[in-house]
């Protein structure tokens, strides 16, 4: 039987999913991006995943797009490569309309792609030391579609210095772009990352999905529609068993 390019493990609401290529520095092919899928969706029908984290096997979070697969796909018709560009940019669409919290941890390169991956996360969990950056200008090539979270997450003369000179950052440096959520110490990396997923894990599922569709629906929206917006979702929320119950139990304290 063919060894998965994904692996999952499910875990007190966590579900973990393993890029599995650590001798291809987990480069992201077809069939690894169709697996990705697969698995977003199970876990999106799954009632006890609260959390989806994403890493790589081996050394390397990802290394970006597989490059035998991207240097075969200039012989396609423009239409057949948008369709296979589409295919990795489903995948970053998904992450973020998924009503779980998503988490890279991240160790070792994080490049490219795969840095695309990560960033489309909710959240990201940098092993320090790890690197992280958009070099596809160095291969002739476009960091295209990751622009859109990159502009996003750092500003315009940040994104586009990292989009046009392709220079790699490291974790440290990642983090106070806005690029990271957290740097975490080498030594105790998977304990310290596994102590925040729990963490999450144990919050209300039904607050953590209003706040994520909240969170990315202020995009684009003026400052009264925000806050608009912020009294309809807090409306639903006080609705839910989740909040009744929360709040009961804090007054009987």
């Amino acid at each position: 039987m063919t060894e998965p390019r994904v692996l999952a493990q499910r875990a007190n609401g966590v579900l973990t999913l393993t890029l599995n290529r650590p001798d291809k520095k987990n480069a992201l092919d077809i069939r690894t991006i169709g697996e990705i899928k697969e698995r977003l969706t199970e876990a999106d029908l799954a009632a006890d995943v609260k959390v989806v984290a994403l890493r790589g096997a081996g050394k390397d979070f990802c290394a970006g797009l597989d490059l035998h697969e991207l240097l075969e796909a200039a012989d396609l018709s423009p239409a057949e490569n948008e369709a296979r560009a589409w295919d990795l940019g489903e995948v970053f669409v998904r992450l973020r309309k998924l009503p779980k919290i998503t988490v890279a941890v991240v160790e070792g390169r994080c490049l490219a792609g795969g840095c695309g991956l990560a960033t489309a996360c909710d959240l990201v969990l940098a092993k320090a030391g790890a690197q992280l950056g958009y070099p596809e200008i160095n291969r002739g090539f476009v960091p295209a579609m990751v622009m859109t979270m990159l502009r996003r997450l750092v500003g315009e003369k940040v994104a586009f210095d990292l989009a046009a000179t392709g220079r790699v950052m490291d974790a440290e440096e990642a983090l106070r772009l806005g690029l990271v959520s957290r740097v975490l110490p080498a030594k105790g990396f998977d304990a310290a990352a596994g102590q925040v997923l729990d963490q999450i894990a144990a919050l209300s599922a039904s607050a953590l999905a209003l706040t994520k569709q909240q969170f990315y629906q202020l995009d684009g929206l003026g400052f009264e529609e925000g806050i608009r917006l912020g009294a309809k979702v807090n409306a639903v929320a006080r609705a839910t068993p989740d909040f009744r119950a929360a709040i009961a139990a804090f007054l009987k304290k």
